[in-house]
């Protein structure tokens, strides 16, 4: 581990009377504010000794928000029913739902939205967009009460991983759209839980990092899901040709 940050050691200042310290331009801080400095550095000098455990902390700092963004909000349920109390959750995370038979709700840029939906008590939810929400594992208890669901969107939801698609099976009887587009931790192994989903139409799988072969992961896809239109992937995107396959240098001298 790095030594402790010596920059943190400051030199006592000099001190104008009681009512503050001299700056080397001369002016004057007041003593609130000098307070306030001390007691940061102060905190600074005893908490992080090198940067990797300032980067430690503000790692778990941001890890803490995300596991109360993905609280149990089972608790509604008993007073609102499953599909408000699911609705909430998804509005809370910034995303938007479609009750059956009636408009998108989604939040304003505040994240205020209307509490209409809290009327819709016996109305399914039909489709959720979570796009760019930060829905993880634990979070999926408040999703998975929608169980009419016959669309989703997980585009671009950093948390979303292999662990969270095998705990789609629940939605198996619903379920017919399904985007997973850009979901950075989402691999093969992920997509190959699925299976269950049989009654599903249309597929995303379009810019998946952590998947290592997409055109062979594609195919297997559609072989598994044989009803469901698979998109957003190259069929020939890192297949190897074989070498009859391979290019030919048509600029090359043909050999006599």
């Amino acid at each position: 581990m790095a030594a402790p940050w010596v920059s943190l050691r400051l030199v006592a200042p000099m001190l104008n009377g009681t009512r503050g310290i001299h700056r080397l331009g001369g002016a004057v801080v007041p003593e609130g504010n000098q307070k306030k400095e001390r007691t940061m550095l102060q905190f600074l000098t005893n908490h992080f000794y090198d940067v990797e455990a300032l980067r430690g902390y503000l790692f778990q700092r941001e890890m803490s928000k995300v596991h109360l963004k993905n609280r149990s909000f089972t608790w509604l349920e008993e007073q609102h029913g499953p599909y408000s109390a699911g609705a909430f959750f998804i509005l809370k995370q910034g995303g938007a739902v479609k009750f059956r038979d009636k408009e998108w709700i989604r939040p304003d840029k505040y994240g205020h939205f209307s509490p209409e939906f809290w009327n819709f008590r016996e109305v399914p939810v039909e489709a959720v967009d979570a796009s760019d929400c930060e829905i993880n594992y634990e979070g999926l208890d408040n999703l998975l009460l929608l169980k009419e669901l016959q669309s989703l969107s997980l585009q671009r939801c950093p948390h979303v991983d292999d662990w969270c698609l095998s705990r789609l099976y629940p939605l198996a009887d619903s379920l017919q759209e399904l985007s997973l587009a850009g979901c950075p931790r989402v691999s093969e192994r992920g997509l190959a839980c699925l299976h269950h989903l049989q009654n599903l139409r249309r597929l995303d799988i379009s810019d998946l990092p952590a998947v290592s072969n997409p055109g062979l992961t594609q195919i297997l896809v559609e072989e598994m899901l044989p009803n469901c239109q698979v998109v957003g992937v190259d069929w020939a995107e890192g297949l190897k040709l074989g070498p009859e396959e391979q290019p030919q240098d048509t600029a090359s001298p043909v050999p006599a």
